[in-house]
């Protein structure tokens, strides 16, 4: 079974029939045993993360994250230009794979439906980038921009996007991953 770990308490995944991990269950108690979908806290690393009051352990998770998901196989979901990826030594997109045969692959979750442009890097474990699942692209004018009036140099009247859905995987995007994590865990054969 796949895991999804660090979700919110809604999170999609429960509805899916994933091992879900949220802020109750803590991902830190996940037994190593099958490929997952990590979204570990972005806030102290994000674009503003100036403004951001992360608890003291939370830049920790993103690396319990990352060490699942080397040895499980797997997805990590962070907003573009994170800085975990320097601080982890994570490759950035198009820089190809790690020593853990890691790599990464930018993506905009508008693409799967989410209501704003939301630019993604996901570091991925277990798949190599010509077998992913196939990338839905849209071109759909957003309506929503995330923290504040700076979505679109063209259109400077997007409607701010509340808190709680910036942060909602979008369904057919966790779905996605979902599939994505389901051929990591194939190649990579669960835990080592």
């Amino acid at each position: 079974m796949i895991a999804a770990l660090y979700c919110r308490q809604d999170s999609i995944y429960k509805t899916m029939g994933l091992d879900v991990y949220d802020i109750e269950r803590d991902a830190r108690t996940f037994p190593n045993t099958s490929a997952v979908i990590a979204h570990p806290p972005c806030r102290a690393w994000g674009r503003l993360r100036h403004f951001a009051k992360p608890r003291p352990d939370e830049k920790d998770l993103a690396f319990h994250a990352i060490a699942v998901i080397r040895k499980c196989g797997g997805v990590l979901e962070h907003p573009e230009y994170s800085t975990l990826w320097a601080a982890a030594g994570l490759p950035r997109p198009g820089a190809g794979y790690d020593q853990y045969g890691g790599w990464s692959l930018s993506v905009d979750q508008s693409w799967w439906g989410h209501k704003a442009r939301k630019r993604t890097w996901l570091y991925i474990v277990g798949v190599q980038a010509a077998d992913v699942p196939p990338i839905p692209l849209s071109f759909d004018a957003v309506q929503y921009c995330i923290g504040g009036n700076h979505g679109s140099k063209f259109n400077k009247r997007l409607k701010d996007l509340p808190k709680a859905d910036r942060e909602r995987t979008p369904e057919p995007f966790a779905k996605w991953l979902y599939q994505l994590a389901l051929i990591c865990q194939n190649n990579k054969g669960g835990a080592k």
